[in-house]
């Protein structure tokens, strides 16, 4: 697997999965949100704080005719596209506000990009990493000019053909930029559960030698933790204090308590990855005095043979291995033996 990093953090198959929360739209163009949202996701254990950079006239244009009319059976349709992105922008004057913030709590924090004009004011912020989001993956000359900056790059594929993705992995590697992340996600808001077939995350390690992930919008924190099993290096999750305040993003956001145990959750389950082992831990080690072994059931005279009746296989684990039963049975007491001794090779003349 390749490996990237983001400020001091190294991501790669030998470190904790890299846990990200999406400020999105849920501050509710309220500066004071957006900052305590920042302090909980610090609070929850998340490793970084994700922006978005645009503005509804960067993204879009103002204009009412179908083309611009929102129907692909999301929450916001009936919406025309800048009417939505007027609501869901991040002012750019918080940004860098909102990033001393999260680094003031440990946070990283960088930033989705949605034309140049945003790239060159994240760039003035130095942010550490660019993310593109799962509508951006065509546009190849946008892509080329976030990874001619020489950070990260982490890619969404939520609307995203597997040749989609060749392209944006290729043109990142046509800057020089090897520091590629790729985030399996559905484009669904909510995304189906049985949408998701988390097994292509894997997949794109092997098919284009990136780090994998999770941008998840589903509702709860299974498939994050599931993901994590089948080796996503970084997760992604919409975050907001009260999914009651509304917003845009809103219903497929987790509030903190739920964030926190998404990430309690996560450690533990990398905690039980582990390595793969065949080696028994001190404990298990222990236990094993429990497992079956031979012992002497009835007490036996020197000279009487061992028999079914008299050596049988049970627990304790003190006596002979069991595998050598039928070896024993037949052969003669060298001594006379009480009932309940462990069998051993001695007691056989």
């Amino acid at each position: 697997m390749n490996k990237i990093k983001i400020d001091n953090v190294i991501i790669d198959n030998n470190n904790s999965t890299f846990i990200v929360a999406e400020l999105s739209a849920n501050h509710l163009h309220n500066f004071d949100n957006a900052a305590k949202l920042v302090k909980e996701a610090a609070k929850a254990g998340v490793d970084a704080i994700k922006l978005q950079t645009y503005t509804a006239d960067t993204i879009t244009i103002e204009c009412n005719n179908e083309y611009f009319q929102i129907k692909q059976g999301t929450l916001w349709d009936g919406r025309s596209l800048h009417n939505l992105y007027q609501e869901a922008f991040t002012p750019w004057e918080w940004q860098p506000k909102l990033k001393k913030i999260a680094e003031d709590e440990g946070l990283i924090c960088f930033s989705s990009p949605f034309d140049k004009t945003a790239v060159d004011f994240l760039e003035e912020m130095n942010v550490p990493a660019y993310k593109v989001a799962s509508f951006e993956i065509t546009d190849i000359p946008l892509i080329e000019y976030m990874a001619s900056k020489g950070k990260p790059m982490i890619l969404a594929t939520g609307v995203a053909t597997i040749s989609d993705i060749e392209g944006a992995v290729r043109a990142c590697r046509r800057m020089g930029n090897n520091e590629i992340a790729v985030l399996k996600c559905i484009s669904a808001y909510p995304a189906p559960i049985e949408d998701m077939n988390l097994r292509t995350i894997p997949n794109l390690a092997d098919t284009f030698n990136v780090i994998p992930g999770l941008s998840d919008h589903t509702l709860g924190i299974t498939v994050p933790i599931a993901a994590v099993t089948l080796g996503a290096k970084i997760v992604e999750k919409h975050f907001t204090l009260c999914r009651a305040d509304g917003g845009p993003d809103a219903a497929f956001s987790l509030e903190p308590d739920e964030l926190k145990s998404m990430v309690k959750s996560i450690r533990e389950v990398e905690k039980a990855l582990g390595n793969v082992s065949y080696d028994l831990t001190e404990e298990t080690n222990k236990s094993r005095e429990l497992c079956r072994s031979l012992f002497v059931v009835k007490d036996m005279k020197k000279g009487e043979a061992f028999t079914e009746e008299n050596l049988r296989s049970i627990r304790p684990g003190f006596g002979m291995h069991p595998k050598y039963y039928n070896e024993v049975i037949g052969k003669v007491a060298s001594d006379d033996i009480k009932r309940g001794t462990p069998m051993k090779w001695n007691l056989i003349k």
